[in-house]
């Protein structure tokens, strides 16, 4: 007769830890954020259902085996979230170079090639990502709590000021694999909570008559130039940042694909089936990797930390640049547009625009916004080819 014990001591809920309940709370957090509040959806609920997964116990849709991944006892014994994990993210990487395959083909060049000087707001918004690097060498110098991050850990780390989630997972998993679970949600929950971090800083660091500053509409943009813009920039970005390619040439081959008009099918699939397929996928296995025995560190919490303190950096530099040149320019920028530098595209570009909304109701930003928004897409991608190029 089977033994009872035994059979429920092999059970998922018996070796269920406070810990696992705690990361399925917050995976459930995630999926009510994706469904009622409809905040970053297509992150935020396959996110969700991945944490939960995660800490599900015994369960083998996560486990990758030990040893050599293409032995076929390691192929039977894994599950397909941790294969994914193992080759797409830490060996190939392939996944978030074909999300800026599809982010190419969604994305219109014309707010940049209109108005260059936006693309100085984009550099701006990146200084958060230096302060969160000194900032995690800083407490591993001094020991705080007994956390310390490596310098490569350090810049996995400091990519997450730029609200770019595709970015922090190449860059993390090139550079930091271990911290690349951690790293990518935190960067896809501070995406999702821009709109509750930002608009206490554009309010704090404008005031309400910059805050209703409208701008004239930009310049009509040609069809040369916007086929130029992807190809021309491609080429000079890869030849100063090499290491940028991986993110930088696939973002161009889509843009250029949308907006050449020749073909329609492989711009749709881009932006529809590669890119929905690719999240899925990427989503799922990010979140899969964050079961509570690595999460529930202090590492943790000063990822949590300097996260935030990027971005808050990042928003604080586009808005101060933009008053700066606004002392110097005729045609004044509203502020407010600094501060979609950071690349959460179109989410910042949507706030800075609600924010005008407020002062003024017959402000429209958000076609301005898109261009320090964009700007801050490619910002960021460069910033991580430097960062690989230094320490990879």
């Amino acid at each position: 007769m089977p033994d009872l014990t035994q059979y429920l001591s092999q059970t998922g809920f018996f070796n269920l830890s406070l810990g696992n309940l705690l990361l399925i709370s917050v995976g459930l957090v995630f999926i009510y954020l994706a469904i009622a509040k409809k905040t970053e959806p297509y992150e935020l609920l396959p996110i969700g259902f991945g944490i939960i997964l995660a800490n599900l116990p015994l369960n083998t849709l996560t486990q990758i085996a030990e040893g050599d991944p293409l032995a076929q006892s390691a192929l039977q014994d894994s599950g397909i979230l941790g294969l994914t994990f193992h080759f797409a993210l830490s060996f190939w990487n392939v996944l978030p170079p074909l999300i800026f395959l599809g982010l190419g083909a969604l994305t219109d060049f014309t707010p940049i090639i209109a108005r260059p000087k936006t693309l100085l707001l984009g550099a701006a918004a990146q200084i958060g990502i230096f302060v969160a690097f000194w900032g995690a060498l800083f407490i591993s110098v001094v020991s705080v709590l007994g956390v310390k991050f490596s310098i490569e850990e350090a810049a996995a780390i400091s990519i997450i000021g730029g609200a770019d989630g595709p970015t922090t997972i190449f860059l993390s998993a090139i550079l930091a694999p271990d911290l690349l679970g951690r790293t990518a949600v935190v960067a896809y929950s501070y995406m999702a909570g821009l709109v509750f971090i930002q608009p206490p800083l554009m309010r704090l660091l404008t005031t309400r008559k910059e805050r209703q500053i409208v701008m004239s509409p930009p310049r009509e943009v040609s069809r040369v130039e916007k086929l130029t813009f992807p190809i021309v920039g491609m080429i000079i970005i890869i030849l100063l940042v090499p290491n940028a390619a991986p993110l930088i040439g696939m973002f161009m081959l889509g843009n250029i694909m949308a907006v050449s008009g020749v073909v329609p099918r492989l711009s749709s699939a881009a932006s529809n089936e590669v890119i929905n397929v690719v999240t899925i996928f990427l989503m799922v296995t990010v979140g899969s990797q964050l079961s509570a025995d690595r999460v529930l560190h202090l590492e943790t919490l000063a990822i949590l930390a300097l996260g935030l303190i990027a971005l808050a950096f990042g928003t604080t530099g586009g808005i101060v640049l933009a008053k700066l040149i606004n002392l110097v320019s005729k045609e004044k920028i509203n502020p407010l547009i600094g501060a979609a530098g950071v690349s959460a595209v179109p989410m910042a570009a949507r706030i800075a625009h609600a924010e005008g909304q407020k002062e003024n109701p017959d402000n429209f930003l958000l076609p301005h916004a898109m261009g320090p928004n964009v700007a801050g897409v490619i910002g960021s991608a460069v910033v991580a080819g430097v960062f690989i190029s230094l320490l990879g």
